[in-house]
């Protein structure tokens, strides 16, 4: 904190810059989100500001960025749902979700958890940032063509029985639980069911027909019918602002193309007085905390979605840090990850409390940030101030900001996230694992899973699968590069050089083993093998451990009942150079001194030969 001040002119700039360039994303994340324009803005100003003020990356500009977005839509869609499409009703529990997504971060940082985030593996992460990428494409085409299902008379119309079934079960839930539902008196629910408002049948069935109609695959089956009634308008201004992105590129880098193509745009609209359909409407007031969240608070809401919080925490925390990693590679700095996760975790906490939508550390702003000169924690507060500056002068005038303009923003920024350089690998990687008559790649198929679960079914299971199946095929492999070095399954083992001068004499009484490679779950199948490969004439076996630097409990176990089989047979075993982890977890479950006694564990093979020339017949 210190250094706070020392580059002053360049953070003010770098501030203010990024805090430019967020405006229309966090506009666009925030109407992507469902919970509209503003909660994108409390998010980019509260998360800018805080993550700053106590993360671990000086440079890092934080704030909503499109995977954080994509996980909190599904979470806010479904919590809407089960409110009957009441998103005022749904409000406080979708911000515990996003509160308690930011308690996670903080406590993952706190616990030193931010060093093991890199271990991830890459296949995971691309594979959800392309899906991250197609769902936001997706999605933006309906927007974007001016279609909303909930609008669609005809389509609407569809769920009205489903909607009234819904309703009468309501009715009897609430009957029931009052004990008023009895068989004498049920012409009175009837009565109420028959006198029950058309307008209240007409939201619930607006409701399922959004639902349907959401996320890519309710996209996809809604899309045909989305084609025969686009409005030109809404594509034109669309498809205006996806020109002027890109466009604007080629000629200068110094001017954000998204806010050139949002301010552009939006005078195009309002001097031609187009009849188009603008954002939700702005407050330009500060944001004031929904003391909701604690006052109404009940477990019971927010048990559902505790997976969901700590899998936002999680992706936070990796999105964060990644960028963390770009800021170190341009300032020549280096971050301190579990600072920043508890920097991100406190944004996000605060930002959940003012109604904000969560997010994480956001490459494009931080780059922009240190291009412009920003080298200390000030600049991503000064961005944090710039957009509340914004939202406090200029709330009424962004409400006027068409919606099929931040639809073509987010189109361009589906395009972007996604992992090209992990789709160009695709044919190059090596084909490494057999399926049926087909070799593929295990690095694609965990890729293309993640993908594909993340796009059409779950995002936050997805993220699971992917590790589950990246961890068994990383186990396998090394299972298997394990058993090959160790040389368990082979018979006739090449001899070690201090061992050329044992007496040939004894090589029938005597079974050498090397282990060359740690001992663990992935190779104890064929390290099993071993009694199966002492000769029948041997009375004395050597197990030599000096290149064995790890043991797991699963090795342990295998180890053990080795022994006992050999105890059995009568074949004494003797141990070369046990390292220090192996002898300690031996030592433990009393491998040593039960089954192995000390004086037969040596520190080097010569003086476990002199045992064996002293001991056994010749």
């Amino acid at each position: 904190m210190k250094n706070l001040f020392t580059n002053i002119k360049g953070d003010l700039f770098g501030g203010i810059t990024a805090g430019i360039v967020a405006l229309p994303l966090a506009l666009a994340f925030g109407v992507s989100s469902g919970l509209g324009p503003s909660a994108g803005l409390y998010g980019a100003i509260l998360i800018a500001f805080f993550a700053s003020l106590f993360g671990g990356t000086d440079t890092q500009i934080s704030g909503p960025t499109a995977p954080m977005t994509a996980v909190s839509m599904v979470v806010i869609g479904t919590i809407i749902a089960a409110n009957d499409g009441n998103v005022n009703q749904a409000l406080p529990t979708i911000l515990t979700v996003f509160l308690l997504a930011g308690v996670f971060q903080v406590g993952l940082g706190l616990l030193g958890f931010g060093k093991y985030i890199r271990y991830i593996p890459y296949p995971v992460v691309s594979g959800f940032m392309t899906a991250i990428g197609v769902i936001i494409l997706v999605t933006q085409i309906l927007p974007s063509i001016g279609y909303y299902a909930k609008e669609d008379v005809s389509f609407v119309e569809q769920f009205k029985p489903q909607a009234e079934e819904i309703i009468l079960t309501n009715i009897l839930e609430e009957e029931a639980g009052k004990g008023t539902l009895v068989l004498e008196d049920f012409k009175e629910t009837i009565k109420k069911a028959q006198d029950f408002p058309s307008e209240d049948i007409l939201k619930e069935a607006k409701t399922l027909a959004g639902k349907e109609s959401s996320g890519v695959l309710g996209t996809l089956k809604v899309l045909p019918r989305a084609l025969k009634s686009i409005n030109l308008l809404e594509l034109l201004l669309a498809l205006g602002t996806i020109l002027i992105i890109y466009g604007f590129k080629k000629i200068t880098t110094v001017v954000p193309s998204t806010l050139v193509a949002l301010f552009v745009m939006t005078i195009i609209a309002l001097a031609f007085n187009l009849d188009y359909r603008p954002i939700e409407k702005i407050p330009g007031d500060f944001p004031m905390p929904n003391l909701e969240i604690f006052t109404g608070f009940r477990f019971g809401d927010i048990k559902p979605y505790i997976f969901t919080a700590f899998t936002l925490a999680l992706l936070g925390a990796i999105d964060s840090l990644l960028t963390s990693v770009v800021a170190d590679n341009m300032t020549k700095t280096k971050h301190k990850p579990n600072k920043e996760l508890v920097g991100q975790g406190i944004g996000n906490s605060i930002a959940a409390v003012f109604g904000g939508i969560p997010g994480a550390g956001a490459t494009i702003r931080t780059v922009v940030n240190i291009k412009s000169g920003g080298k200390t924690k000030l600049s991503g507060m000064i961005a944090g101030v710039m957009l509340l500056i914004i939202l406090l002068g200029l709330g009424p005038i962004a409400s006027k900001i068409p919606a099929a303009v931040l639809a073509g923003v987010l189109i361009t920024v589906g395009i972007g996230v996604m992992d090209y350089k992990g789709l160009k690998a695709i044919p190059n990687l090596p084909r490494d694992v057999k399926l049926g008559p087909l070799k593929v790649s295990s690095e694609v198929i965990i890729m293309i899973v993640v993908l594909l679960l993340s796009a059409f079914w779950d995002l936050v299971y997805a993220v699971g699968i992917g590790l589950v199946i990246a961890s068994l095929i990383f186990m396998k492999k090394i299972g298997d590069v394990t058993a090959k070095r160790s040389d368990v399954t082979s018979l006739k083992e090449k001899a070690w050089d201090d061992e050329s001068e044992f007496p040939e004499s004894l090589s029938q009484e005597v079974f050498i083993k090397h282990i060359n490679g740690p001992l663990f779950f992935g190779s104890t199948s064929n390290f099993q093998q071993l009694a199966k490969q002492i000769p029948d004439t041997a009375s004395i076996v050597i197990i030599r451990m000096g290149k064995m630097p790890y043991v797991d409990q699963s090795g342990l176990f295998a180890l053990e009942d080795i022994l006992i089989d050999l105890e059995k047979n009568g074949i004494h075993v003797l141990f070369v150079d046990v390292l220090e982890q192996p002898k300690y977890m031996m030592e433990k479950i009393g491998l040593i001194p039960e089954l192995i006694p000390k004086e037969h564990i040596y520190k080097t093979f010569s003086e476990c030969l002199d045992w064996v020339k002293n001991n056994v017949k010749k």
